[in-house]
């Protein structure tokens, strides 16, 4: 990949969540028009000890191309040596390292990881500096606007970011103590933009095609990440970019949705096993939109079993809309 070919043309990227982006999720947004795919976050302390779930967490498909793999830690050396392995065992598979600095989740913050590292900018930068010295690589960081409303840092640390030898940022726009409530502070975002030469990717609020073309004019960030919007619907990735160049666009049907819900189910059993199936129902409980009887469908979809319990929950979704 050409990366500064590629961040030129202000990509459209899925992010990393934390039980969801596995390969079969990743696959199916990549198909519908996602330009770079991340992985699950990563624990580099778990690879390092050789954690075989953990590792799991990194297998990348044929089918994907070069994807974000997202790493978190608080140790400089460890997560270098992690970065190095990883550019050296998965090579062109890999297009980047990132970085977490954002998580909010309490048992990653208690542990000095993800976004309580915005309140440490010293063990920050070393970080940093000691994955780029460790790659060939772009390194990327991600993080948000601030650890809470006492600790509105994201400029100071997207500078240091910078400083420390990242190759681009990534800034969600909400606080730690935020966690996903409120709404996306599209000032933030731009304000980190005006203060760094490296590319800014702006995360948060992204639901529609309108939604991406506003972060993008508003904060004249370089690319927009795309992370709840995306969840049952990898479609957004179509309207984005035909609202971005004007095209039409066409919402996908109830069995368009279907189909699609019932491919990544299959792909998700054929990469994981039966076993895999309570990890896979809140995704195609994702799928089902509004319509007659939903919720007892999604009910069904909760409590699926069998992939042909799937697939029978899935097709008489298809027909309420069809006769709604």
């Amino acid at each position: 990949m050409d990366f500064n070919t590629f961040i030129s043309k202000h990509p459209v990227l899925l992010a990393p969540m934390a039980g969801i982006t596995d390969t079969a999720f990743r696959e199916m947004c990549l198909k519908y028009g996602a330009e770079l795919a991340y992985t699950e976050m990563i624990s580099a302390k778990g690879m390092h000890y050789n954690c075989m779930a953990t590792r799991k967490l990194i297998e990348l498909s044929e089918r994907e191309g070069p994807c974000g793999v997202q790493l978190f830690g608080s140790s400089p050396d460890i997560l270098a040596d992690i970065s190095r392995e990883i550019e050296s065992e998965y090579g062109e598979k890999v297009a980047l390292i990132d970085i977490n600095m954002g998580c909010p989740a309490r048992k990653i913050v208690s542990n000095g990881e993800g976004s309580a590292l915005m309140l440490d900018l010293p063990l920050a930068s070393q970080i940093i500096s000691a994955v780029k010295k460790a790659v060939r690589l772009p390194v990327s960081v991600k993080f948000r606007k601030g650890f809470d409303s006492e600790h509105l840092n994201a400029v100071e640390f997207a500078k240091m970011a910078q400083d420390s030898g990242a190759d681009i940022i990534t800034i969600h726009g909400r606080t730690r103590e935020q966690m996903y409530s409120g709404k996306v502070d599209l000032d933030a975002i731009a304000a980190v933009k005006r203060s760094v030469t490296i590319p800014v990717i702006g995360n948060g609020d992204i639901f529609c095609g309108a939604d991406a073309a506003n972060m993008l004019k508003y904060t004249g960030c370089d690319g927009i990440m795309v992370a709840r919007g995306a969840q049952g619907n990898p479609f957004i990735f179509e309207e984005i970019k035909a609202y971005l160049s004007g095209s039409p666009y066409t919402p996908p049907s109830a069995e368009q949705r279907a189909a699609a819900a019932l491919e990544h189910a299959k792909r998700h059993l054929e990469l994981k096993g039966e076993r895999s199936i309570i990890e896979l129902r809140k995704h195609m409980a994702w799928y089902v939109s509004s319509a007659r009887g939903v919720g007892k469908i999604r009910t069904r979809l909760m409590r699926a079993q069998t992939l042909d319990d799937i697939e029978s929950a899935l097709a008489e979704y298809a027909e309420n809309c069809r006769i709604s």
